[in-house]
């Protein structure tokens, strides 16, 4: 039946051109068979979310100004772009030049789509003379279930 929703002309050919050709087992071992390729292609085809680290040093002169900048565009992102999970800027305890950003996208397609909006470009405009380094660094999840059971008890 799963297979009949996703293909419903090719795969009811194929299943009489089988039926007709083969025994009852056959038909069961050609049907978990089709089962288990469809599921595998369509996790395949499942978009991966993206998180990232931007590790960045302010020039001390600018922190202030930066900072103010940073936390609006934080702010509009989540606020205004279904694609952005989280945009979470920290700074170290014992030097708050070094910033911290954890970015989370739903997808590649959003983190694209979120370089290309207008608060992000005016960040970047206004900071680049302030950021005296900056290093991206792209994460992969350990326990891809555990940030489902954070955001559902941030809610709480």
């Amino acid at each position: 039946m799963l297979i009949l929703l996703i293909n419903k002309t090719q795969i009811t050919v194929v299943m009489k051109n089988f039926l007709y050709h083969s025994s009852k087992n056959s038909f069961l071992y050609f049907l978990f068979g089709s089962i288990l390729l469809t599921c595998n292609t369509i996790s395949a085809q499942k978009k991966e979310m993206m998180i990232r680290i931007s590790e960045i040093e302010i020039y001390p002169e600018h922190l202030s100004q930066y900072n103010a900048i940073l936390k609006e565009e934080a702010a509009a992102s989540v606020k205004l772009e279904p694609g952005v999970l989280a945009i979470f800027p920290l700074y170290q305890k014992k030097d708050s030049t070094q910033i911290r950003i954890l970015e989370m996208y739903r997808d590649n397609d959003a983190y694209q789509s979120h370089l290309k909006t207008p608060h992000f470009l005016k960040y970047k405009t206004t900071t680049v003379k302030m950021v005296k380094s900056l290093n991206l660094v792209d994460m992969n999840t350990i326990d891809p279930e555990s940030i489902k059971m954070l955001f559902r008890k941030m809610g709480d």
